[in-house]
């Protein structure tokens, strides 16, 4: 047994090679030069037997890294004599792809026919006596993978078939038919099914004589309704349920943990089936007939320490079960609904008890439904009943079967108290929630396993998939999810920082820390200060205010000003640490982290106000020498729900936490804002959320895909400057016919309105139009677009122009930010009156964005950018909320300032300018003025000079005028036009001065900025986190709007899309304002960033709405001409994307240069090991390759000499280990050397998405096993990121033979493998691309490179280099930072 199998991980290069296995594949399914053997059974049941019956997890990975599933098993399948080992192989290899997640359903559709046999037969493995346990719980993770991948139709299709109203036939027929009252299309369908089935609703005895007898007698004939295969289906779910609890029953040896894990997945493949409305409908009553919850809770398991992940498995369980849902219209049940239904039950039950179990449960029936609802008082009633009677109740309520059976007292009780019991709202209970982890929550592996998960065990955990149940349980997955994933980011910076502050006890049994921890200090105070009384109808404090003092004297430096960098509403941790070794003594390894490190207590609590020695009040603009002393105090606001729970322990143990603390810890402030999103999560599920009714099925995961989408396409839109001219316009829509309508003879020019007649769809009418606002400007002066736009780009700005939902995918270089600006360009213009909100994932995106749209004939008064990135914008003007404020207040004056320059100019002498209101009432006067003149050109016998005559703002334009220039030319015609453009002018002045009078009349900056953001500003710029922080605040002004886009959907977690949707309140009668949403981004590149693998793999809190989406089969617009990168390089990631060709601009230029110095525009360069190492690993998951590392800076230093812009070279890594090696070695070699410098980025992979430099060096690092970048995702981001050269380093031998990563290294090594140069160049190149140079150098290895290096530099300045610059860094000398990866 090698090292990794026995460890349990990634079986290394070497390790595959020689192993067994993979001899055997080359032999019989892996293609190579050789012919492979043909198909032998054998060899498939003697793997199964030795290799996969017990599941040993790296050999199951070599075989799925062999492709056994795609080339051997499914290939070989036949359903008539294929074997049970066969079929259960190709069970466990769908498992395992599962597991890795990689896709594992395509090549079932190459033999698709044959995919519902195989479906079949697996269900059939399920009854067979001789599965071990084991095998059962294969089954049961195939049957729950099964159910999580709806988005493909063979599989779903299979999965409902199980789940259909057939499988009421095996549950009480007096539970049926209570569960049909009201219900009668139900009823109907159910009636038509037992008249096809006529066995169907009987007991189970009565079938199977039955089915005895016809089976002797017709053993061949099969019913359309009634075949073997339609009873398979029928029973299959409650057969299964059934031996579940026979095996939950027989479990007394709880070292058996095979045992326990097969019950803890069949429980996960309940909620499963559960949490999906398309499954729970019918299966809900088999689930409640069974009292499935109810046996398992009274079983031994549920009851012992070893039970804990069973018990939480199965409190999900409960709750989905009670979940607020009508199943059969899908409707989510309010508070009020839920209450009528529990008063329903009760009044049922009293109703049964007074008529049939007198007089012992009298008492009962005549009580108010307040005193008996609690659950010891029906236990306390119930038990007055016998065990017979207690059976009899049950009959009467259709809880049980009317038949003998031998249960106990404490199931007949449960049953009745579990039916009847008033269920926890869930809102109420996520009220209650602490927000803030507690050191229960935060060390629970079973909720937040740690780091290393790799996809095998089960968890406690909800999932994202593809549909939910109600908009509340969509919300509280997430919640939950969100909350976890940042206690597990809160865990591990509270790890880090007691580990370094080293607690020790002393003599006298006190703690003392005699480490140092930059984000902990010692606490040297903390008191309670003020606990404010409940609100009514709470039973929790309102607040809870505390002090904490610590001092910053042993601070210096960067530390000293982070920690006095701490200000109102940042979070901190109060932790209790009790030492548990004195100092000298070693910690006991083996224990975990609390017990070892002695931690007993984590709170939370937000500053509220920090003051100094003095008790002076500190804010951010406090400079340093306002700050008396090194102590400062925090005043904290603490979470009062924490609060409440601790004065509950304190009653029941006499501990009170709140004298314990003495740490307190802080995080840096972007990683801090979990408390404001989960809070804004919190209200949404307070609230009624006000989403479109045209997105609420679509959203849900339910209905027609193409529902949301073009929900009132309006038939003329008015396009602006989206097309260039009229020919663009016919190359935009290819199969229409463009009309073109003009007048006269002029010539045709944009912009341009678009008509689609609905009466002739294959035509487009063409009109040119000049708008009000573009009439007095002249044309050369616009801001217009510049972009030819392709057809598909165009048909996903049409798109967006109408109502309802848009998904546009764009792959890298496709110009999806260039849509995005021009379809909200489009709504400004076409859409005076609506209001668009314009979201992205990073600050970086959102000012690329935002800088396109100031370049673009929008008004800037209509502009606003928040959050802190806004002064990341390269511009002088100040887009932010203040900076918008003021610059409409100096507006004001200017155009004060041009109403009396107007005056003057016809001699009005009264202060018309001193405020916006007078300047209105001038107004009046201007209008008058216009009147008369207009009457005056009516005039039959007006003349040409009679406009100049006449014209009451002459004198004011012709001022405005340069030297010797004139306003009127003396052509009537003419002259009527630039009268007509003038008073625009005019009018567009008094309208701008009514846009700002609100200014004016405001007198709070408070006031003025909440007007500019709710009135004023017609497209409100942020982030996703900043949507998220702010929602309270946005929904408080009343900020509304009509118009999302967002940008990086692909990259954005789930709830921070959903919350975006979600920044406005509506009254119950209004309609949901939202009326188009546009979602932009790629999901074929990197998803959202989730740091636990437990919530990225088992719970997929890594899915974007985006790409759920684009799983539940709604349209996409697919971008499909990429104008980035050179053509070659453009095919290493096209293959990812639907027919994704090039723009001409590829073809041209730079691009058809060569790149100096180098044969290739892209190559693989295979590096071997370096000083006999490949990968290495410091730290858990922080991977290096030093020969990689140093193989790069060479290439870099030689691109410099030959002159190469640095900041045109980007360094790229698939970990961060490795990116912190390279950063060390470019600091040895050459930060200090002018002649070298730092190139413009080294950074991972993952960072550079949404980047792009000229030249890419992309180090994939790994020697051992594939890894990360296995995922096609990352491989097409690193593909990606180069315009003109690419040279990737890695280890040929690994990658070339990755499945995955097939389409890719099939190019890559189309080429040598050995990096070849062109010596005697410079940079730039006249060199073509396609033209052989007439030397070419081959280097082998890194030292090789090394040399050139030295070569080419003493070529270049005559002397010798520094060997320190050059030579090689021995393993010894690079000291790589070590941080987790």
């Amino acid at each position: 047994m090698t090292t990794a199998q026995r460890h349990g991980q990634t079986p290394t290069l070497r390790e595959i090679n020689s192993d067994e296995l993979t001899k055997l594949s080359r032999l019989y399914w892996v293609p190579g030069p050789e012919k492979t053997k043909p198909f032998d059974a054998q060899i498939i049941e003697d793997i199964y037997y030795k290799e996969l019956q017990n599941l040993n997890t790296p050999r199951v990975m070599l075989l799925e890294l062999s492709h056994y599933l795609e080339d051997y098993l499914w290939p070989s399948y036949h359903p008539e004599n294929s074997t049970f080992a066969h079929t259960m192989s190709i069970v466990i290899m769908i498992n395992e792809k599962f597991r890795e997640n990689v896709r594992a359903w395509g090549c079932f559709h190459q033999r698709e026919q044959i995919f519902p046999q195989f479906f079949d037969r697996v269900l059939q493995l399920f009854a067979s006596e001789k599965n071990t346990i084991k095998e059962k719980t294969y089954l049961i993770i195939f049957l729950i993978n099964c159910f999580q991948s709806f988005e493909d139709s063979l599989v779903r299709k299979l999965c409902l078939r199980l789940v259909g109203l057939p499988i009421w036939s095996s549950v009480n027929p007096e539970r049926v038919k209570l569960e049909l009252k009201g219900k009668p299309k139900l009823e109907r369908l159910w009636a038509k099914y037992l008249s096809e089935n006529s066995d169907a609703g009987q007991d189970e005895s009565s079938k199977g004589k039955k089915r005895s007898r016809e089976e002797d007698n017709k053993p061949n004939k099969k019913s359309k309704s009634g075949s073997p295969q339609s009873t398979l289906e029928s029973n299959f779910l409650v057969s299964l349920v059934q031996d579940y609890l026979k095996t939950l029953d027989s479990l007394t040896d709880l070292t058996d943990v095979n045992t326990i894990s097969y019950c803890e997945r069949f429980i996960e493949f309940m909620n499963d089936l559960m949490s999906q409305l398309p499954t729970r409908r019918m299966f809900q009553l088999v689930l409640e007939d069974t009292h499935l919850v109810v046996r398992s809770r009274l079983s031994y398991l549920y009851s012992q320490p070893e039970g804990s992940l069973f018990r939480q498995l199965l409190e999900m369980l409960k709750f989905y079960q009670g979940f607020e849902i009508n199943n059969f219209t899908g409707l989510p049940l309010t508070t009020q609904d839920m209450t009528s239904l529990h008063y329903n039950r009760i009044q049922n039950l009293q109703i049964v008890a007074f008529k049939f179990f007198q007089p012992e449960l009298r008492d009962f029936a005549l009580s108010n439904i307040s005193a008996i609802e609690p659950i010891e008082k029906l236990k306390h009633h119930f038990s007055q009943l016998s065990d017979e009677k207690l059976h009899q109740i049950n009959e009467y309520l259709c809880l049980l079967p009317k038949k003998v059976q031998n249960e106990t007292r404490e199931f007949l009780t449960e049953i009745l108290v579990s039916a009847h019991q008033k269920r926890i709202s869930q809102i109420e209970a996520v009220n209650d929630f602490p927000l803030y982890p507690s050191e229960v929550l935060l060390w629970d592996l079973n909720v937040i396993p740690s780091q290393n998960y790799n996809g095998e065990g089960c968890l406690a955990l909800p999932k994202l998939n593809l549909q939910f149940l109600t908009f509340h349980d969509y919300l509280l997955r997430n919640f939950n999810l969100f909350r976890l994933e940042s206690t597990y980011e809160i865990r591990e910076d509270i790890e880090d920082a007691v580990r370094r502050v080293m607690a020790r006890k002393t003599s006298d049994g006190h703690t003392e820390f005699t480490g140092w921890a930059r984000m902990a200090l010692p606490i040297k105070d903390f008191k309670i200060k003020h606990v404010s009384k409940p609100i009514l109808g709470e039973n929790k404090p309102n607040q809870v205010r505390a002090e904490v003092t610590i001092n910053l004297a042993t601070t210096r430096g960067v530390i000293r000003t982070e920690w006095e960098g701490l200000k109102v509403h940042d979070i901190v941790f109060l932790l209790s640490i009790k030492a548990p070794i004195s100092q000298g003594e070693k910690l006991n390894t083996s224990l975990p982290f609390r017990k070892q490190f002695g931690l007993v207590f984590v709170r939370g609590g937000e500053v509220e106000e920090v003051l100094d020695e003095t008790g002076k009040v500190l804010d951010e603009r406090s400079y340093n020498s306002d700050r008396t002393g090194t102590r400062r105090t925090y005043r904290l606001l603490l979470d009062s729900n924490q609060y409440q729970q601790d004065l509950a322990l304190q009653a029941e143990k006499g501990v009170d936490v709140y004298k314990t603390f003495n740490l307190l810890m802080r995080r840096k402030p972007k990683e801090n804002n979990f408390k404001a999103i989960l809070e804004t999560i919190r209200d949404l599920m307070n609230s009624n959320c006000a989403v479109p009714d045209w997105l609420h099925d679509v959203f849900l995961g339910y209905g027609n895909p193409n529902a949301a989408q073009n929900i009132n396409q309006i038939q003329t839109l008015n396009f602006n400057d989206t097309f260039l001219d009229v020919e663009h316009v016919k190359e935009s829509f290819p199969d229409k016919e463009i009309v073109v309508q003009q007048k006269g003879g002029e010539k045709v020019e944009r912009p341009f309105r678009l008509t689609f007649p609905a009466t002739q769809p294959n035509q487009i009418i063409l009109e040119p139009f000049v708008s009000s606002q573009h009439s007095f400007q002249p044309k050369t002066n616009r801001k217009q677009n510049r972009i030819r736009f392709t057809p598909v780009q165009t048909k996903a700005i049409k798109s967006g122009m109408n109502e309802g939902l848009t998904l546009v995918v764009g792959p890298p270089g496709t110009g999806k930010t260039d849509v995005a600006v021009q379809i909200i360009s489009n709504w400004y213009h076409n859409f005076p009156e609506q209001r668009t909100l314009l979201v992205t994932h990073s600050n970086q995106a959102l000012n690329q964005l935002f800088e396109k749209l100031m370049a673009l004939d929008i008004n800037e008064r209509h502009l606003l950018r928040l959050g802190h990135g806004q002064e990341m914008l390269e511009t002088e003007k100040d887009f932010s909320k203040f900076g918008r404020v003021n610059y409409m207040l100096n507006r004001r004056l200017e155009l004060l300032s041009e109403v009396d320059s107007l005056a003057k100019s016809i001699e009005v002498n009264d202060d018309v300018g001193y405020t916006t209101e007078t300047a209105t009432n001038f107004f009046h006067h201007i209008q008058t003025l216009w009147h008369k003149f207009k009457q005056s050109l009516s005039d039959k016998n007006a003349a040409t000079g009679d406009i100049k005559s006449k014209f009451p703002f002459n004198n004011y334009f012709e001022h405005k005028l340069g030297e010797g220039e004139v306003l009127f030319k003396g052509v009537y015609a003419e002259d009527k036009e630039i009268a007509e453009k003038s008073w625009e002018k005019v009018k567009a002045l008094f309208s701008e001065l009514k846009e700002i009078r609100p200014f004016e009349l405001l007198i709070s900056s408070y006031d003025r900025t909440n007007y500019l953001l709710i009135k004023q500003a017609r497209i409100i710029a942020m982030t996703c986190t900043h949507a998220a922080l702010k929602r309270r605040d946005l929904v408080a002004v009343g900020f509304k709007y009509d118009n999302l886009l967002m940008e990086e959907a692909a990259q954005i977690l789930e709830i921070e899309t959903f919350i975006p949707l979600l920044l406005q309140n509506q009254n119950e009668e209004e309609q949901c304002r939202l009326k188009r949403a546009v979602l932009i981004g790629d999901h074929n590149q990197l998803p959202p960033v989730v740091k636990n693998l437990a919530f990225q793999k088992y719970s997929h809190l890594d899915q974007s709405l985006f790409a759920r989406f684009v799983r539940l089969g709604v349209p996409t617009i697919d971008l499909d001409y990429q104008g980035r990168s050179r053509s070659t390089i453009a095919s290493l990631y096209n293959w990812k994307y639907k027919d994704l060709g090039n723009l001409s601009c590829v073809n041209s230029n730079e691009y058809l240069l060569a790149n100096s110095g180098f044969l290739y525009d892209y190559q693989m360069i295979n590096v071997e090991d370096y000083e006999g190492r490949g990968e290495t690993e410091p730290n858990p998951y922080f991977y290096q390759n030093l020969g990689e590392a140093e193989y790069i800076v060479a290439v870099y230093q030689y691109m410099r000499l030959l002159g190469y812009p640095a900041e045109k070279i980007s360094i790229i890594t698939t970990y961060n280990g490795q990116k912190h090696l390279i950063r060390d070695v470019i600091d040895q070699k050459c930060s200090r050397v002018p002649l070298f410098g730092k190139p413009h980025k080294i950074t991972t992979v993952d960072r550079f998405q949404g980047q792009q430099n000229d030249y890419i060096l992309l180090s994939l690092v790994r020697t051992k096993s594939v890894g990360h970048i296995r995922d096609t995702r990352r491989l097409v981001v690193a593909m990606s990121r180069a315009r003109l050269g690419l040279f990737v380093f890695c280890r040929r031998a690994l990658f070339e033979n990755c499945f995955e990563l097939t389409d890719c290294f099939n190019l890559l090594t189309q080429r040598p493998d050995k990096l070849v140069l062109v010596p005697n160049e410079s940079f730039p190149t006249n060199r073509q691309r396609d033209e052989n140079p007439a030397t070419t150098l081959e280097v082998n290895d890194v030292l090789h490179m090394s040399q050139v290096v030295r070569g080419t530099l003493q070529t270049q300045i005559g002397t010798a280099p520094s060997p320190m610059s050059l030579e090689p860094t021995s393993s010894t000398e690079a000291t790589p930072m070590v941080e987790d990866a």
